[in-house]
């Protein structure tokens, strides 16, 4: 959000975003060199968030799986984030990571939305809850636009 504000405040006035750098070079026109400084503290502050939010998440698929896990949570979140930070320096290209992670959820959303629209038509399942017809129906036309552009890519 930071970033969006910097950047529409830079776009408004004018001024030319570098396109080898263009995020952080918004912040060093609203700050000079120091604006460098201001960019990296918000990218770790996203970073950390993102790391420590998906770690979390990531262990509490799996804590019911056994008792200790549950037990010690703080711990296997704590691991989760080690081993990733691991594989994420072995590999060693920051990059290509992120395209593949990308590339992976881009599969794996559009097959969860299914999962969840067919889900909740099954009353054995959810039979406490109604899915209103507007939402199924929106839902079916993002999944067809997201299988739409898998197919494009591809």
């Amino acid at each position: 959000f930071v970033l969006f504000l910097a950047a529409l405040g830079v776009v408004v006035q004018g001024k030319w975003i570098d396109a080898a750098n263009p995020a952080a070079s918004v912040f060093k026109i609203v700050a000079g060199n120091m604006g460098y400084f201001f960019f990296g503290m918000v990218m770790w502050a996203a970073s950390i968030t993102s790391v420590i939010g998906a770690s979390f998440t990531a262990i509490s698929f799996i804590k019911t799986f056994h008792p200790a896990i549950e037990a010690q949570q703080k711990i296997w979140v704590t691991g989760f984030i080690l081993l990733s930070t691991g594989i994420f320096e072995w590999i060693g290209q920051p990059v290509n990571v992120l395209v593949w992670a990308g590339t992976v959820n881009g599969f794996i959303l559009p097959l969860a939305l299914v999962i969840i629209l067919l889900a909740a038509l099954k009353y054995r399942i959810t039979p406490n809850y109604r899915h209103a017809l507007w939402l199924q129906i929106v839902g079916w036309i993002v999944v067809a636009g997201m299988l739409w552009m898998i197919i494009g890519i591809y």
